[in-house]
């Protein structure tokens, strides 16, 4: 009898610990190396602060540069599908902007599409460096 209830709480464990878990796509960190770039998003609960510069609030996210300061603020996000997000892009001077696509490729890829509006530039080697229309991030 004692085999039988070990037997069954071993099979509730490992169903437990196996069974899969819904992750939202569109809440996390996603970076990517090759630019030094990183997005730090929650599209569902719109509750992201940007570090040192909360006069912001609560956003939907941001696209941030490893080890400066310097970002560009996403001021709405609307997700039109399960795997698709629009956005509204603002840079933290509020003297440009755009509007923006962030796909989900699969669950640790995502590719961010620059649509109408100004480039996304950042700072690199003390020059503005526009970034490509297409970027690749993975989930960190």
């Amino acid at each position: 009898m004692k085999k039988k209830w070990l037997v069954a709480l071993l099979v509730g464990v490992i169903q437990t610990v196996t069974a899969q878990t819904t992750t939202l796509p569109f809440k996390g960190y996603l970076e990517n190396k090759e630019f030094d770039i990183y997005l730090r998003i929650n599209f569902y609960d719109k509750d992201i602060q940007i570090p040192g510069q909360d006069y912001y609030g609560n956003l939907p996210g941001y696209l941030g540069k490893v080890n400066n300061p310097f970002c560009w603020v996403f001021a709405e996000a609307e997700m039109t599908s399960d795997k698709e997000a629009t956005l509204s892009v603002v840079n933290d001077y509020g003297s440009e902007d755009l509007t923006a696509t962030l796909v989900c490729k699969d669950d640790s890829t995502f590719v961010l599409r620059q649509g109408s509006g100004s480039s996304i530039k950042i700072p690199r080697d003390r020059k503005w460096f526009k970034l490509p229309k297409n970027i690749e991030f993975k989930r960190r």
